[in-house]
């Protein structure tokens, strides 16, 4: 896991996590103005006002950042702010509305992930936690986490799902995302159109927004 591959060309216009991407010249913020302004307010509050963390105490977020960091593949700047989107929603209780029987409220799950996190770091000689674990060391923990091979309680393989939809929903929410994978953002109240078969899609309107993707990234085996 270190990133997007150096290959990828630098973004030229808008922001990708670690500024890489297979569209450089692709801003979704640039189609704002079509956005009603509800939806822009919402979107843009995204970028500009990342949420202190509140939830997390202090060693808990360094240890969920670097996990975070880790699943998500942001090895450098920019990165999406996922931990904090992340602490926002928990310190709201702005929860999925639904959970697994034999698990505790996500809440406590991820509080539970921080510190299972820290004891198999610890046990793998981290005396300072996985935060300050080697990157051979955090990444053989999280493979094992993925992999439901590590004993932990509540359930591993649980937790593990838990935190990954949560996580990966936030990130996904962000508009550096939406540049990553060219994205055309929210339809409302512009909608989308669907050429024909053998066709690009493409958005309505304006045409200047209308991006392809770079071109030779499936010959350099990128896809």
């Amino acid at each position: 896991m270190a990133g997007p591959p150096p290959e990828l060309p630098r973004q030229r216009v808008g922001t990708t996590p670690q500024m890489r991407g297979r569209y450089p010249d692709y801003d979704v913020l640039a189609s704002r103005e079509h956005w009603d302004p509800l939806t822009r307010r919402v979107v843009l509050e995204r970028v500009a006002r990342v949420p202190e963390i509140s939830f997390f105490n202090a060693g808990e977020a360094r240890t969920l950042g670097a996990f975070c960091d880790i699943v998500l593949d942001q090895d450098a700047e920019p990165r999406v702010p996922v931990l904090a989107m992340v602490d926002a929603k928990l310190a709201a209780g702005k929860l999925d509305g639904y959970r697994y029987e034999d698990m505790p409220p996500d809440p406590e799950t991820w509080r539970a992930v921080a510190a299972n996190l820290d004891t198999s770091a610890r046990e793998r000689g981290s005396q300072g936690g996985f935060a300050e674990a080697s990157g051979e060391v955090q990444r053989e923990i999280v493979e094992r986490f993925a992999k439901g091979e590590l004993d932990w309680t509540p359930s591993v393989e649980r937790s593990w799902t838990v935190v990954m939809r949560m996580a990966v929903s936030e990130f996904y929410s962000h508009p550096w995302a939406w540049n990553e994978i060219g994205f055309g953002g929210p339809a409302y109240p512009r909608g989308f159109a669907r050429l024909g078969a053998g066709q690009r899609e493409h958005w309505e309107s304006p045409p200047e927004f209308s991006v392809d993707p770079v071109s030779d990234v499936r010959a350099r085996g990128l896809e």
